[in-house]
């Protein structure tokens, strides 16, 4: 990818500038990669994330603030994912017994089959973004971005 190429720049950007806007770039691009690759399930990439934290709870219930602590994506409407997946048959929701103050939210079995099969476009969607990567450029990459 070609920074100055993409913004149509002549000028030389600085170091520092260019790997910010190389990031936000590669980010741009992931993210309307997965955002494809889910749209003929009708979820955006907040509510698969939602629906992937719930299947590692592996049955036991989540409330509103560990699905914000989790998100990969911090946002603050969390709720408004929940309700949407609860339209769609994907998750329940229930008042705690113990605390009718807390929320619990758990994936259905038809969350979870949903989930199997966009697992599956993801899959696809990322072995298409990362073609060009051995498994060592992605070690190195890995190492160089964990530095953040």
């Amino acid at each position: 990818m070609n920074v100055e190429k993409i913004i149509k720049t002549k000028k030389e950007i600085p170091i520092e500038t260019k790997t910010i806007i190389h990031l936000s770039l590669v980010n741009s691009k992931l993210n309307d990669a997965m955002t494809q690759a889910l749209k003929p399930f009708d979820v955006s990439l907040q509510q698969f994330n939602v629906l992937r934290i719930l299947r590692g709870q592996k049955g036991s219930p989540a409330n509103l603030s560990t699905l914000n602590e989790r998100m990969v994506t911090k946002m603050s409407n969390t709720t408004r994912l929940v309700d949407k997946l609860l339209l769609k048959g994907f998750v329940k929701r229930q008042i705690c017994p113990s605390n009718r103050r807390k929320i619990e939210i758990n994936i259905t079995s038809e969350g979870e089959q949903s989930l199997k099969e966009m697992d599956k476009a993801i899959e696809l969607a990322e072995a298409e973004v990362l073609v060009g990567f051995t498994h060592q450029d992605l070690e190195e990459l890995n190492t160089l971005l964990d530095k953040f």
